[in-house]
C-alpha cells in the first residue's frame, strides 16, 4: 500500500474488531445497544485500522520513489515534524514532534518524504525508543548519507491520563549515525533545531 490517507476499510476485518470492541464494551459495563454507544465499535475498529495502517505501508520504497542526485553536501533539517502514535504497552496515544537530519552523499530526498517516513513508523504499536531507531535507521540504510541524526520529543497519555499522572514530562530521545557522531556536527545540528531562525 502506498502513502495515502486510509479511507477504505477491509470489512471482514472491521466486522472482526468490530465485534471485539463491542465485547470490551459490555465487559466494561456500558449498555452497547444504548443511542451514543451503538455505533462506536464501528468507528473504533475503522479508527484503530487508521492508527496502525504503517504496518501495510513500506517506507523505504516511499524513499526511493523521491530520491534524486544531488552533489549538495551541507546538513539538510526538517524539524518539528508532528507526530502521533499508541504506546504499545497500553495502546495510548502519545505525540509530540521528530526533529531531523542528514548529510547527503550523492542524494538528497524529497523533503515531504521525510514526514511521511515519520507517519509510517508512527502509525504502529510503538515505544519512542524504537521509533526513533527505526526512523534513524531507514533514512541510513536507504539513502546511504554521510550522516543522519533524529530527535524526538514526546508526551505519553499513559503517564498523564494514568500511573504517575504527570502532565508536564516530556520524553526525549535521540540516535545518531556517520558524521553526527562527531560532537561538533552533533552540537551544530542540536543548536539549528533549538534555534528560533525566525
Amino acid at each position: 500500500m502506498s502513502y495515502s490517507n486510509f479511507e477504505e476499510y477491509n470489512m471482514e476485518v472491521t466486522a472482526g474488531i468490530k465485534e471485539k470492541f463491542e465485547a470490551i464494551i459490555d465487559e466494561l459495563g456500558e449498555d452497547v445497544t444504548r443511542e451514543g454507544i451503538v455505533k462506536t465499535p464501528e468507528r473504533a475498529a475503522k479508527a484503530m485500522q487508521f492508527l496502525t495502517q504503517g504496518y501495510h505501508q513500506d517506507p523505504a520504497d516511499i524513499l526511493k520513489g523521491a530520491m534524486f542526485k544531488e552533489e549538495y553536501d551541507d546538513m539538510v533539517i526538517v524539524k518539528d515534524i508532528e507526530l502521533y502514535s499508541l504506546c504499545e504497552h497500553h495502546m495510548l496515544p502519545f505525540f509530540g514532534k521528530a526533529h531531523i537530519a542528514y548529510i547527503p552523499n550523492g542524494y538528497i530526498v524529497g523533503l515531504s518524504k521525510l514526514p511521511r517516513i515519520v507517519d509510517v513508523f508512527a502509525r504502529r504499536l510503538q515505544v519512542q525508543e524504537r521509533l526513533t531507531h527505526d526512523i534513524l535507521e531507514c533514512i541510513n540504510d536507504t539513502l546511504k548519507p554521510k550522516g543522519v541524526a533524529v530527535v524526538i520529543e514526546a508526551s505519553h497519555m499513559c503517564m498523564m491520563m494514568r500511573g504517575v499522572q504527570k502532565q508536564n514530562s516530556v520524553t526525549t530521545t535521540s540516535g545518531f549515525r556517520g558524521q553526527f557522531e562527531k560532537i561538533e556536527t552533533r552540537t551544530e545540528f542540536l543548536r539549528l533545531i533549538t534555534a528560533d531562525l525566525g
